[in-house]
């Protein structure tokens, strides 16, 4: 999703929405648009410390959907809703869409409390999956479920997390 906010003095005040599909951000401004629901602050660093979250686990606010992190030309915007999954490694976290990979500061607890999204699921100890973005399931053995994404990787949710995994399943939360 591209975003253009621009402050004016001298145009008239306006705002267009253009979407291919309403998905719950989209639903979400619209609501906003209408009324029905408050505009909410950004969660930035205040609210990451009343939560419990030192500076270093502070996750740039995921104001309008988008997050920044660093790729290897620089500093970037990514859209939420591209991100597949993110993983821990060496005590980095990394977020993978189909184009690029980027590395965010902080934690993926942090993550998940800066974003407020429930299209994100903690999987396993070291990731968390977008679940609009898996395509196909196969329950293994040992109480154990792979997740394929849409780009084709393969995603494993481990025994600790499958039961939670299952229950959002059957509460048809998926898509």
């Amino acid at each position: 999703m591209r975003i253009d906010i621009r402050q004016t003095e001298t145009e008239e005040e306006y705002l267009t929405l253009r979407y291919r599909e309403k998905t719950p951000l989209v639903e979400k401004i619209l609501q906003t648009l209408a009324g029905e629901d408050k505009i909410e602050e950004p969660a930035g660093r205040k609210v990451a410390e009343s939560r419990g979250f030192s500076e270093k686990e502070d996750i740039p606010p995921a104001a309008y959907g988008r997050i920044l992190g660093r790729t290897e030309e620089g500093s970037a915007y990514i859209s939420l809703s591209d991100i597949l999954y993110l993983e821990s490694v060496d005590d980095r976290v990394f977020a993978y869409t189909t184009r690029q990979v980027v590395r965010l500061d902080g934690t993926l607890t942090s993550f998940l409390a800066a974003i407020c999204d429930e299209s994100f699921f903690r999987c396993s100890k070291a990731m968390i999956l977008n679940v609009n973005k898996v395509a196909a399931l196969k329950s293994l053995s040992s109480n154990r479920i792979e997740a394929t994404m849409e780009g084709g990787e393969k995603i494993l949710i481990s025994r600790r997390y499958a039961s939670d995994f299952r229950k959002l399943l059957k509460r048809g939360s998926l898509g």
